[in-house]
This record gives structure tokens, sequence and C-alpha cells, in this order.
């Protein structure tokens, strides 16, 4: 087995990642975000010779280093199809943990060519999938005022979003923007104040990339195909990174554990149907000790779910 001190990318949330998953060594395991490998490695440490872990992402990029491993496939697409890749794999009610990490790695970026960071000047792409869809240049070129200024404010919660908005039309009225260096020279041009710790672009930047990539929409999408993939007493864990992703899946696992509410003067006896989750202790954030040792863990929220029998 594989030591978890020699993982390929320390991710966050590790050993709360782990222990919500409640791993058995003989389980099937499915992380949706293989990213570069971290949880994934930790998790095969943990499974003995017929465990399985299948992964998923988006992105070619993705490490999938260790799939001469017999117990480990991975497979590269978005995880909103994972409901088609289990039923291919007759996992469907079978899978016994999925894992969620819906940040995204170091290397991504890190990397000037992806185009997701303001800090590193390179084109302005942001995909996720590169080899798919339209880039945050194409984007940014082609979408009205009204509709960039709406995204602006609901996925970056930027204060300015009329402003920053504004400026972008305008500014690629004169040339097109290419770079994420250009991009960020516009928004903190834009923005009159500046928010403690944070570059002015911070917020745009983040829009625009959820924007991009649809991320709430594939979050939307993969939760209640969590649900039929899961066997009794599996667990469903997700590490959020914004309040926006975190809203959405704390929205889901209650309702999921509530089930549906009928009229109270409908004489039902019993529990409420749909009652498919229940809540696994408290919201989980990263201690000190990480958020210091790795200051992006410092926004993680990590929420679990067991699905009922």
């Amino acid at each position: 087995m594989t030591d978890t001190t020699e993982l390929l990318h320390q991710p966050v949330l590790l050993v709360e990642a782990l222990a919500g998953l409640n791993i058995r060594p003989d389980g099937r395991y499915v992380d949706g975000t293989l990213g570069r490998g971290g949880h994934a490695q930790a998790i095969l440490a943990r499974l003995g010779p017929e465990g399985r872990l299948l992964a998923l992402d988006r992105d070619p990029a993705a490490a999938a280093d260790f799939d001469a491993d017999p117990r480990f496939a991975f497979i590269r697409r978005p995880f909103s199809r994972l409901a088609e890749t289990l039923t291919e794999w007759d996992w469907i009610g079978r899978v016994d943990g999925v894992l969620l990490d819906l940040g995204m790695s170091s290397p991504q970026l890190d990397d000037p060519q992806r185009g997701f960071s303001f800090g590193r000047n390179g084109p302005l792409d942001m995909r996720m999938d590169p080899t798919a869809g339209m880039s945050a240049a194409t984007w940014l070129a082609r979408v009205d005022e009204a509709e960039l200024a709406q995204v602006l404010t609901e996925f970056g919660e930027e204060r300015f979003y009329r402003r920053v908005a504004r400026a972008i039309v305008a500014a690629r009225q004169q040339a097109p923007i290419a770079t994420t260096a250009r991009l960020a020279e516009i928004v903190a041009a834009a923005v009159p104040t500046r928010e403690p710790g944070k570059h002015p672009a911070t917020r745009t930047f983040q829009a625009i990339r959820i924007a991009v990539n649809d991320e709430l929409g594939e979050l939307r999408a993969v939760l209640p195909q969590t649900v039929l993939a899961l066997a009794s007493g599996g667990r469903l864990v997700v590490i959020s990174f914004h309040s926006l992703e975190d809203r959405v899946v704390k929205q889901f696992m209650r309702e999921q554990a509530r089930g549906r509410e009928l009229p109270l003067d409908l004489p039902v006896m019993g529990q409420p149907e749909g009652m498919t989750l229940r809540l696994i202790g408290r919201t989980i954030r990263p201690s000190a000790a990480e958020v210091a040792a790795n200051p992006r863990a410092r926004s993680a929220i990590l929420r679990i779910a067991e699905r009922r029998a």
C-alpha cells in the first residue's frame, strides 16, 4: 500500500474527508474530482485487495499516475455524468462513498497557460477542460453588459458589478481582452475600494470561471446522482470553497434529509417520503495549522451525509 505521507498533491481536509467516507477495505468508492490525485491516493492506501476506486475529472491534466493499480480506474469526463458512468460499471446503488472536492488544484492555479489566476499573466482561458467549450476570452468578447453584470453579482458577489461590467465592455471595444493581466488591470481600475487581503479582481475572476465552466449547474446535476449511486450506509462527502457552492450542497443535503413535506391537514402517518440522506456531524473547516501550512485551504467547508436504507 502507498504511504499517505507521499501524496502526489496535498489536498485540503484530507484526514477529515477520509474519516467522513468511513472507508471499508473491500468497499467501492468514487472520487468525482480526481485533480492531482491526493485524495484518491489516500483512499487507495486504505483499501484492501478487494476494494475499488473509480475517479472522474474533466481536466485532461488530472493525475492518473497510479492507474496501473488494478483497484483503480480513471475516466475523463465531468462528474455531471456520474450516473451514466456508474450504469456502465453496474455500480448504481452499490457505491460505499462518493467524494467531491470542488476546489481547484494548486497546479491549475499556478499554471499561467490555464488562465485561472490574476497573479500570473497568461492567456485568458479558465476552462476546466481546455479542449471543450468557450474560453473566458471568447466569452468576454461575446457577453452583453447586462448578462456580465448579472454574472459578476450572482457568481462573484462583486459589490461594484455594474462598474466592472461597464469597464470590461468599454475596454474590449478598444482591443480584445486576451490575457489575465489585462483583465486584472481593467477590474482594478474600476473597483474604487479594495477588500483587505484580496486583489480587486478576485471576485471577477471567480465569477467568470464559474460561468465559463457552468460550475453550479454541474454541481446541481451531480448531487441527485450521488443518491442513486450510494448503497445503504454509503457516504457523500463534499468539500466546497465558496459560499455559493456550499449553499447548494447544504440545501440539497437538508432537503434529502428532511424529505418531502406534505400538507399538515393530510392524515399521513410515519416519516415524510423522500428521506434519502442522514446528515452526519457538523460542518467541518480546516484547522489553524492546516491554514497556516496551506493558505488556500482557509475557505474550505466539508459536509457529510449518509444514505438511508
